[in-house]
């Protein structure tokens, strides 16, 4: 048993860092979606996330409940998001709310760009986080996965910077990895990726590219089973993540035998 735990404390993780906040799990999950509150409260806590996203257009702050009634803000971080904003003027009000409603100074940026696709806008996108990172908010951003407007973005303030796997809900998974892996080259903020999940080796792959977290929500509120889907994500996110820093063997055309090719 000593052994066991020893090898445990040897492999654990350093904690995922956004600005002044640190945690644990890196496995954002959403709040959207699901057949009921009783579901996504399940399916939140099999997932072990720690952070918690919350479109500020859903929340009623005025009235007797509220989706945050269902979600325990002493277990997990409140993630506020500008969803269903098309000008940084919008996001930065829709900001503005969040933080003075007390859910946190930490938001998830999305300024889109077309109601069909759902892409963001880059530049409304670079706008609102130019204004929100100078008035002290901790900076989450959805962007494409354009390496341009990734680096453009941290150097906007963004804490984060969170590139699409692809568009929002489709379950395509990671459609370029070649441009995820080009933000990465230069990145000095964490990269998360946002949108386009659907499975749990979507969630594998991310990690695997070197990605400090992913976040999604249809993926698991729409899954037939969504609990269990749960549980899939979160395994698929430390899986990942341990392969990456394991550091996978090179691929080859050819084989190359694991034994001795001759007796002794």
């Amino acid at each position: 048993m000593l052994v066991a735990d020893e090898v445990e404390k040897r492999i654990e993780d350093t904690k995922l860092k956004i600005g002044k906040y640190e945690f644990t799990s890196r496995l954002f999950v959403g709040t959207g979606k699901y057949s009921s509150m009783e579901t996504m409260k399940e399916a939140l806590a099999v997932s072990c996330t720690e952070v918690v996203t919350v479109a500020v257009r859903r929340v009623k702050i005025n009235e007797t409940t509220s989706l945050l009634d269902y979600i325990n803000t002493k277990k997990y971080k409140i993630l506020p998001n500008t969803a269903g904003c098309f000008s940084a003027d919008e996001a930065i009000r829709v900001a503005h709310l969040a933080r003075e409603a007390g859910m946190s100074d930490m938001i998830k940026l999305e300024v889109l760009g077309n109601e069909k696709t759902l892409l963001p806008d880059p530049i409304e996108t670079l706008k609102a986080t130019q204004v929100l990172a100078k008035e002290g908010f901790t900076v989450l951003v959805y962007t494409s996965d354009d390496p341009i407007v990734a680096r453009k973005l941290e150097d906007a303030g963004a804490t984060s910077v969170m590139p699409a796997g692809a568009p929002i809900g489709s379950g395509q998974g990671i459609l370029n990895k070649n441009n995820i892996r080009i933000i990465l080259e230069s990145a000095k903020v964490p990269i998360i990726v946002d949108a386009g999940v659907g499975t749990a080796s979507d969630v594998t792959i991310a990690m695997e590219l070197g990605c400090e977290g992913v976040l999604l929500n249809t993926g698991i509120a729409l899954a037939k089973d969504p609990v269990r889907m749960a549980r899939a994500m979160k395994l698929a996110c430390e899986s990942g993540r341990l392969a990456f820093l394991s550091g996978r063997i090179p691929k080859r055309l050819y084989a190359k035998a694991s034994s001795p090719e001759k007796d002794f």
